[in-house]
């Protein structure tokens, strides 16, 4: 059995997380560590981060083992979130430095612990007593002399800082430092539940017994959009809660944790912990040190909060579970949704798996009875879901490079003449997504992608959505030199939304697309903005389908039902059908009634058709039979290979070895696709090669797939990346 503690000189193993292939032996410093203690070592001329993962290998010569440098001062790391680096690592073949680094991502942690001037009451008088100092001493009085910060002191007692500062120098307050990474506040379970329905109430109940038990398990939680799927779960965190344990609640978007967190304070009586991109460094730590010592209760964050080092996770919440930003896309590939329920496995924790629209493989798991299923089945309160209707385009008289249909157009003035609010819909951002030279015919490209670059007018530049690169809007082509020949070609929103000023003069319209806000905060601004009734028509991109709620909307407006239904990703029906049926459902969300209306050129199709009878459960019975044919995920496996290179034929060589020495793959039951250059065969530069291996459900293809690559030879310049379950086959 591996010891629990190594006493000071002890060697023992050190994982850090530098791109090594293997832990390294240390001595344990002075007074001993714990094993998963989090350690800074030597590392050549370097000190770095590690996590003390073991016994010793024993195979270097003790005499020259370096010291651990100092044990940080925070809970070690538990056994339960090292086994699941381990295993998460394993099932997505990641180095495990490179997945540790997933769990250490917390700023300042090598840093001595942090802190700020505090004030408390002195035992001195002032020399003589103002209204102003009267009333910081009455405040100090008031909270039995607890302390506060500058700021807050001469807020709460409406006076200026100066104030304070010269109380402080008569002795009448004192400073001292205190630490800034302080407990969140509590959360009370019994502060505000509110009233649920029937179906509410029954599945709150059975989510509560699921947690109250102990035991681990996952449930889909599938309720139409505006059911109150979110106070059902916020029910069975108030129950996690009680246990005395922790809850994780993960988002996929960040400007829905606003809306979200005033909701949960609302609950609860307290805000919770926050864990994102656009929260500031000294929150980040913060987050991080109270979850290990238990002094966050819940966490509000995206999909990395999985690897935060929870004391006592009970429940992961995985709300809009079928939203594809779960799946990491670079550096480690991982898909939180599938993560979340194993890490629940290996804590007793409960994973509730929340959508209206669920994905396909936890719709199989529930039908499979891996995972219970909880129906919510009507909306919440007096609203009802919103009527859905076709707009026939090949019915319909349009003027060239116009998109808003003669009917579409009526039903949006209906709306405005009632001061109700529309949405416009079109997955596209930017202006246009092609610009075309008129006189030689070139359409203007990435640099360094093979991809189109988009025009984003309000920026006044061309943008690759691949790799980000950015250039002015030229005068001239870049082929032919020809001025004034430029044209855009197909709408984006920003488009959309110069047509919609044209045909609703006296409109106001709100954009809202991840690219035209500059931070977290600017957006979220704008949603509330828009949920206050400061816009009459507001054209949106995907993220307007992701939980919104705007009680004044009552009619979307698809601008393109048919984008998306194309092309060879074998996810596209389920997608489109998703997306369709959530931004359908931003609509009539109060006692208003809802329409949603889809602009198509083929209204018979059979994804549009689900759509429009609300046949939910026939769509996800079709397309699971199909998948099972074809012997595709969930009904089988696959692994995407992307061989990327500067040169061409690099790529190509690395492809071709593997493919030539794919019998393992034969043994095991699998095939290989390819190679064949991506559909994007050029981003950032770097040349694109894909292999794609299907195998059936049963092989366990990570074995496989590690033995298949393992003696193949790939220079420096070429990148091997391996990512199980893929989502996004460019």
């Amino acid at each position: 059995m591996d010891p629990e503690f190594f006493d000071a000189g002890q060697p023992c193993a050190v994982l850090t997380t530098q791109p090594l292939d293997r832990a390294l032996d240390y001595l344990a410093p002075e007074g001993g560590c714990w094993l998963g203690a989090y350690v800074e070592v030597p590392l050549g001329p370097r000190r770095v981060m590690g996590v003390v993962w073991g016994p010793a290998a024993g195979d270097y010569d003790r005499a020259k083992l370096r010291a651990i440098h100092r044990v940080l001062d925070v809970p070690p790391m538990r056994e339960e979130l090292r086994t699941f680096i381990i295993k998460a690592a394993d099932y997505t073949l990641t180095p495990l430095p490179a997945m540790l680094r997933l769990a250490t991502r917390a700023p300042g942690l090598t840093d001595p612990p942090a802190t700020r001037r505090i004030l408390r009451l002195g035992q001195g008088e002032p020399d003589r007593m103002t209204d102003a100092r009267q009333r910081v001493l009455e405040v100090m009085h008031e909270y039995g002399g607890l302390a506060f910060t500058q700021r807050e002191l001469a807020d709460m007692a409406g006076v200026t800082t100066s104030v304070i500062k010269g109380l402080v120098k008569q002795g009448a307050l004192t400073e001292e430092d205190a630490p800034k990474d302080l407990p969140f506040p509590h959360l009370d379970p019994a502060h505000k539940g509110k009233d649920l329905t029937e179906d509410q109430a029954a599945a709150a109940s059975s989510l509560a017994k699921g947690i109250n038990s102990g035991l681990y398990g996952t449930t889909l939680l599938k309720g139409v959009t505006g059911s109150g799927k979110t106070e059902v779960y916020l029910e069975a965190v108030a129950a996690c809660l009680r246990q005395g344990r922790q809850a994780l609640v993960l988002l996929p978007e960040i400007a829905l944790t606003s809306e979200f967190l005033t909701r949960l304070e609302a609950r609860f009586g307290g805000r919770p912990a926050e864990w994102h991109s656009g929260v500031t460094m000294t929150d980040r730590r913060r987050t991080w040190k109270m979850v290990a010592e238990g002094g966050a209760q819940v966490v509000v964050g995206a999909r990395s909060a999985l690897f935060l080092p929870f004391r006592d996770l009970g429940l992961i919440v995985v709300d809009e579970e079928h939203d594809t930003s779960y799946k990491q896309e670079d550096g480690v590939l991982y898909n939180a949704r599938d993560m979340a329920v194993l890490r629940a496995s290996l804590c007793s924790a409960r994973v509730v798996l929340a959508s209206a629209t669920p994905s396909l493989e936890s719709w199989a798991n529930a039908e499979a009875r891996k995972y219970e299923r909880l129906n919510l089945t009507s909306r919440f309160g007096a609203s009802v879901m919103p009527e859905m209707r076709a707009i026939d385009m090949r019915a319909e008289t349009l003027a060239a490079s116009t998109w808003i249909s003669p009917t579409l157009r009526k039903a949006v003035e209906e709306r405005m003449a009632l001061g109700q609010q529309s949405l416009l819909f079109l997955n596209r951002r930017g202006y246009a997504p092609v610009t075309i030279c008129r006189a030689c015919g070139h359409q203007v490209a990435c640099p360094h992608c093979d991809a189109r670059m988009v025009e984003h007018r309000f920026l006044k530049r061309l943008m690759c959505h691949q790799c980000g690169e950015t250039i002015p809007m030229p005068e001239a082509c870049p082929s032919c030199h020809v001025e004034g020949k430029l044209a855009p070609v197909g709408p984006g929103v920003e488009r959309l939304a110069e047509e919609a000023a044209k045909v609703f003069p006296e409109a106001r319209i709100a954009v809202l697309s991840s690219d035209l806000f500059g931070s977290a905060r600017a957006l979220k601004e704008e949603i509330k903005r828009i949920a206050d009734g400061a816009a009459d028509i507001v054209i949106g991109t995907q993220m307007v389908a992701k939980g919104h709620n705007f009680p004044l909307l009552t009619l979307v407006g698809v601008i393109d039902a048919d984008l998306g239904l194309q092309g060879s990703d074998l996810r596209a029906a389920e997608r489109t059908f998703q997306l369709m049926r959530q931004v359908a459902g931003r609509a009539g969300r109060t006692e208003l009634k809802g329409l949603a209306l889809l602009q198509t050129f083929q209204p018979e199709h059979p994804v549009l058709r689900a759509i429009l009878s609300g046949d939910e459960e026939g769509f996800w019975q079709a397309e699971a039979a199909e998948r099972q044919a074809a012997g595709v995920p969930p009904y089988g496996r696959m692994v995407g290979i992307i061989v990327s290179s500067e040169e061409l034929n690099d790529a190509f060589d690395v492809a071709n070895q593997l493919t030539r020495h794919s019998e393992v793959l034969r043994e095991a039951g699998a095939q290989v696709y390819g190679p064949a250059p991506a559909p994007i065969a050029r981003i950032r530069g770097r040349h694109r090669v894909r292999l794609l291996v299907k195998s059936p459900k049963g092989v366990f293809l990570q074995k496989v797939i590690a033995l298949w690559v393992r003696n193949v030879r790939v220079r420096n310049t070429t990148r091997l990346t391996i990512d199980i379950d893929p989502q996004n086959f460019l």
